[in-house]
């Protein structure tokens, strides 16, 4: 053996505090190797067991069982404010107008003169009738002269026939102007009462020249000046007035709702120029039948209005509480299957399958959904509807 000629250095000692260090760190790599590679295999394994369990006993769901839904409904329909009266006043005869009395705004009573007209011709025409009333009467006095001079007449020749002083003939000529007498008054007395009535009439129309309110109200139109020609019928307006304490307020109410209106209902009328400032009025009746066109039903609401605030024409909203005419069932908004084939949910039987149900829905309430038909409400339905279960579709019921 060759010498190097230097002296080496003694071996290296490996200490056990190192060994086991190295021991961990290895133990560590192997556990970490495993936990990365054999867990996650293991996880897999489970979740598709578990899928394969949930495939064999069918999807998982949540049920719910309906309830019984608010039976009245409160809503808030458009309505129109109208006068409880309204009127417009025409003149009754023919004339000028001489002066009126009332103009737009004013309070007036029944029976207040409103406006005087002048009659000239109608004037002419009641001096002529008392004329003619006069003419009358003295062909009634003519009349009865003539018949009384034809029955004397008459008596006489019937003594002078009985004694043959006189033919038959004569007594028959008499007998006869006697009754033509008698009936000549009969036609003197009618004519008479022909011109009596005819004044009456004339005389009536004058006094339709002092024209008055027909009913208390305000004045809500003056369509006349002085010297105004004006003719009896409905051809010349002369005012318009209304009464608007109470007020009337119609409303048009649907079809669902319409059974339950009743007089005597509350209601309450609120118009936006009055904001926060609700007028509390009654229902006073129903036109009871529906339009053809709207299927809505007219309805009257009376509000107590003494101060004036409503003003006839106003645009005001009506709210009212009205009994359904049927029963509703509530159930959540996400119950409700809605497609193609038309709105429907789920129900769950007894063995846990599923069966479709096409229901009617009365009204969305956002959270949830009223109704009217298709469910008895004893049902379990599913909470959350999908159109991917298909009618007998076996579940597991969430609990």
């Amino acid at each position: 053996m060759n010498d190097p000629g230097f002296d080496l250095p003694p071996p290296a000692r490996v200490s056990p505090g190192r060994v086991a260090a190295f021991a961990i760190v290895v133990a560590v790599v192997f556990g970490v190797a495993f936990v990365v590679g054999w867990l996650p295999r293991r996880q897999a394994r489970a979740s598709l067991e578990s899928a394969q369990a949930a495939l064999a006993s069918g999807p998982r769901v949540e049920v719910v069982t309906p309830t019984r839904g608010e039976s009245n409904r409160a809503l808030t329909l458009p309505g129109s404010v109208q006068p409880l009266q309204e009127t417009v006043v025409y003149a009754r005869a023919n004339g000028y107008v001489r002066k009126w009395l009332v103009d737009i705004g004013d309070k007036v009573q029944e029976g207040q003169l409103i406006a005087e007209l002048d009659t000239p011709d109608l004037d002419q025409q009641i001096d002529q009738g008392r004329a003619q009333v006069a003419q009358a009467q003295a062909g009634i006095l003519q009349a009865k002269a003539n018949r009384d001079f034809s029955s004397l007449t008459y008596d006489r020749y019937k003594t002078l026939t009985s004694q043959g002083l006189s033919a038959p003939a004569d007594l028959d000529q008499r007998k006869a102007q006697a009754a033509v007498d008698e009936a000549n008054l009969t036609v003197a007395q009618a004519s008479a009462n022909a011109a009596e009535a005819n004044l009456r009439h004339l005389v009536q129309l004058k006094a339709f020249a002092r024209v008055t309110a027909p009913f208390a109200g305000t004045v809500t139109a003056r369509m006349i000046e002085i010297g105004t020609l004006v003719t009896s019928g409905n051809a010349t307006p002369l005012f318009k007035i209304a009464t608007m304490d109470p007020a009337r307020v119609f409303v048009q109410v649907p079809q669902d709702v319409a059974p339950g209106v009743r007089a005597g209902q509350p209601a309450r009328v609120g118009v936006r120029e009055y904001p926060g400032r609700p007028f509390d009025g009654t229902v006073t009746r129903s036109a009871d039948e529906l339009d053809p066109g709207s299927r809505t039903m007219n309805t009257e609401v009376r509000v107590p209005n003494g101060d004036g605030a409503l003003i006839a024409g106003m645009y005001a909203e009506v709210t009212m509480t009205l009994p359904l005419a049927h029963r509703v069932i509530e159930i959540p908004a996400t119950a409700l299957v809605n497609d193609s084939k038309g709105m429907r949910v789920l129900t769950v039987d007894a063995d846990d399958r599923v069966h479709v149900v096409p229901v009617v829905v009365e009204q969305d309430n956002g959270a949830t959904i009223d109704v009217a038909s298709g469910l008895a409400g004893t049902e379990r339905v599913v909470k959350l509807g999908t159109a991917e279960l298909a009618d007998g579709t076996h579940v597991t019921v969430a609990h």
